[in-house]
């Protein structure tokens, strides 16, 4: 029964690749492990197998191509322009919208009774999916293919740009401006799992009050996760004017 199951699933993985990536894998093993979350990991050799080694390859990866296809199509912009635009586009909120518009979730292997945990799950198999890309066709092709068949398909990237983004800036003008001290805390860094990658709990506090939290990769971005969330918090309860924005 598990020979039919997995020759389905990699049925339905190949027409993935071809129908999203426009790739036939020579090592479609690979690609499975790519999307093989930590809570289904399996063991070989004394080593746990899942996508977390290839998240951290794909992490790096896509930044670089991103980085690269935004420096040539904005020859004008300045670097906090094409920082903040690289940020928005590879954030795992963005990531994971990416990961549920091209059909990915449905592939992931992870424990299903555990559903809802795993907040960044299919931005984090979508980095893993680069990683395998990479490896499979290297990075000319692996560069071309995301830029013909992600960025430029699946990404408005005019609409990203328009995108106010940069929550951290607003809440910071606004507490200025009405008088009131924003400041930022790391509450925690941590590895979960077996991960690789270590992870970071920023917290706002308004006036020296705890407010929202969020998790991430990288301080920053942590940051801006939990100034959006703060923000949002304060506009829905009438602290923060609508009209402001």
């Amino acid at each position: 029964m598990l020979f039919f199951s997995r020759k389905k699933e990699d049925r339905e993985l190949r027409i993935f690749l071809k129908k999203v990536l426009g790739v036939r894998p020579r090592q479609l093993e690979l690609f499975h492990i790519a999307l093989t979350h930590r809570s289904s990991s399996t063991t070989q050799g004394g080593h746990r197998i899942n996508n977390e080694r290839l998240e951290y390859l794909g992490d790096a990866v896509l930044s670089t191509v991103v980085a690269d296809f935004l420096y040539k199509k904005y020859p004008l912009k300045g670097e906090g322009f094409l920082t903040e635009m690289r940020s928005k586009i590879v954030s795992r909120a963005s990531l994971n919208k990416l990961a549920r518009k091209i059909g990915l979730l449905d592939l992931i292997d992870y424990q299903r009774n555990a559903q809802g945990v795993f907040k960044s799950i299919g931005g984090d198999a979508f980095e893993a999916l680069v990683g395998a890309l990479y490896l499979e066709e290297g990075y000319r092709r692996t560069r071309r293919l995301l830029i013909d068949r992600i960025l430029c398909m699946h990404l408005d990237v005019e609409a990203i740009a328009q995108t106010d983004w940069n929550y951290k800036s607003k809440l910071i003008d606004w507490a200025q401006k009405h008088h009131r001290k924003a400041s930022f805390e790391v509450v925690r860094s941590f590895y979960q799992g077996n991960a690789s990658r270590r992870q970071y709990e920023c917290r706002v506090n308004l006036d020296g009050e705890a407010q929202q939290t969020a998790v991430d990769f990288s301080i920053k971005a942590a940051e801006q996760l939990a100034a959006e969330k703060t923000y949002k918090d304060l506009l829905e309860k009438g602290v923060i004017e609508k009209t402001t924005e």
